[in-house]
C-alpha cells in the first residue's frame, strides 16, 4: 500500500476511534449513558448485519457459535462501551480513553495466564511502563467520589477479555460476521441494561440525532471498516503498533470540543501509557544472519 494512503487510512481510523469519547460525553447531555451506547450499536450492528447478509458472507450455523458470538459481544461492546460511558459521567473524556486503552497492556497478562502465550522481554517492559503510566494518571483525578476511574480501567480490563477470546474463537468466523452480530447482540444487552439499572432519559434534537448517527455509522462501522482493511492489507503487526493514537485523539478531542484541562500527571502518565502500548505492539526485528543459517 502506498505509504501516504496508509498514514491517512491510519489517522483517519484512530481518530475516529478517539473522538467517540469526547462525541459520547457531549451526547450525555442529551440521553442517558447505557441508552445512548446501546442505540449505537444496536443501530450499527443492525446495518451491519444487514450488509453481511446481503453480500453472502458466511454465518455460522451451530447454535453454539452463535453462542460465542454472544459472549464476544457481551464483553466487547456490553461490557466495554458500557463502562466507558459510564466513565464518562465522572472523568474526561481524555482520561477515559487512556485508561480504556490499557487493553494491549492487558492482553499480555491475560494470554500469558490463561492461554499459555510466550511475548518478548521488550513486551513485558511495555506493560511495564504502561500500567506505571496508569498509577500517574490516576493521581490526577482519583477521587473516592470519582468512580469513573475504576470504571475506565474496568473497560479496558473488559477488552483484553474480549481480544483474548477474539484470538481463540477468531479463526472460526468470518471477521465481518463476527463484527457485525456482536455489535448487535451487546448492543441490545446495552438497552436492555438501560431499561433495569438506569433512570431513562432521551431528548430528541438534532444534535441528540447526530450524535447517534456519527457514533453508530462513522466511529463503528466506517471505524472498523478501515481497521479491518488496513489489517488484511498491511502486516496486522505493524498497524497495531499504531493503535496507541487512538488515545491521544481521545485526549486531543477532549480539549477541542469539551475544553477539558490537561493535567501535568494524566500528560506524563498517558505518554507513559502511549510508550508502553508501543513496546507491546512492535514487532521483532529478525535477525537475517541468523535466519540464513
Amino acid at each position: 500500500m502506498n505509504k501516504s494512503l496508509f498514514i491517512i487510512l491510519l489517522v483517519i481510523t484512530t481518530g475516529l476511534m478517539g473522538s467517540s469519547f469526547a462525541v459520547g460525553k457531549i451526547g450525555l447531555n442529551y440521553i442517558s449513558p447505557l441508552l445512548l451506547v446501546g442505540l449505537r450499536f444496536t443501530l450499527a450492528g443492525i446495518i451491519m448485519s444487514a450488509i453481511v447478509i446481503y453480500l453472502k458472507r458466511t454465518h455460522p450455523k451451530k447454535l453454539t457459535e452463535w453462542l460465542r458470538i454472544v459472549v464476544v459481544g457481551a464483553f466487547q461492546t456490553t461490557g466495554v462501551m458500557g463502562l466507558i460511558f459510564l466513565s464518562l459521567r465522572t472523568i474526561t473524556a481524555g482520561e477515559s480513553s487512556i485508561l480504556t486503552f490499557t487493553n494491549p497492556l492487558l492482553v499480555i497478562i491475560f494470554s500469558a495466564i490463561f492461554m499459555g502465550a510466550k511475548y518478548r522481554w521488550g513486551q513485558w517492559l511495555g506493560v511495564i511502563v504502561g500500567f506505571l503510566g496508569v498509577f500517574i494518571t490516576l493521581g490526577a483525578s482519583l477521587n473516592i467520589e470519582q468512580s469513573g476511574t475504576l470504571l475506565g480501567l474496568l473497560s479496558g480490563v473488559s477488552w483484553a477479555i474480549a481480544t483474548v477470546l477474539f484470538k481463540k474463537w477468531g479463526s472460526m468466523f468470518d471477521t465481518w460476521v463476527l463484527t457485525a452480530y456482536q455489535m448487535l447482540f451487546g448492543g441490545f444487552f446495552l438497552l436492555i441494561g438501560s431499561v433495569l439499572v438506569e433512570k431513562v432519559e432521551i431528548e430528541i434534537t438534532s444534535v441528540s440525532i447526530f450524535i447517534i448517527l456519527w457514533l453508530a455509522i462513522m466511529a463503528s462501522i466506517v471505524q472498523f471498516a478501515i481497521w479491518f482493511y488496513l489489517l488484511q492489507k498491511e502486516d496486522p503487526g505493524k498497524v497495531s503498533a499504531y493503535l496507541f493514537l487512538a488515545p491521544l485523539f481521545g485526549v486531543v478531542f477532549g480539549w477541542k470540543l469539551l475544553g477539558e484541562q490537561f493535567h501535568f500527571s494524566t500528560l506524563l502518565g498517558g505518554g507513559l501509557i502511549l510508550c508502553g502500548i508501543y513496546f507491546v505492539n512492535r514487532p521483532q526485528k529478525i535477525d537475517l544472519n541468523k535466519s540464513s543459517k
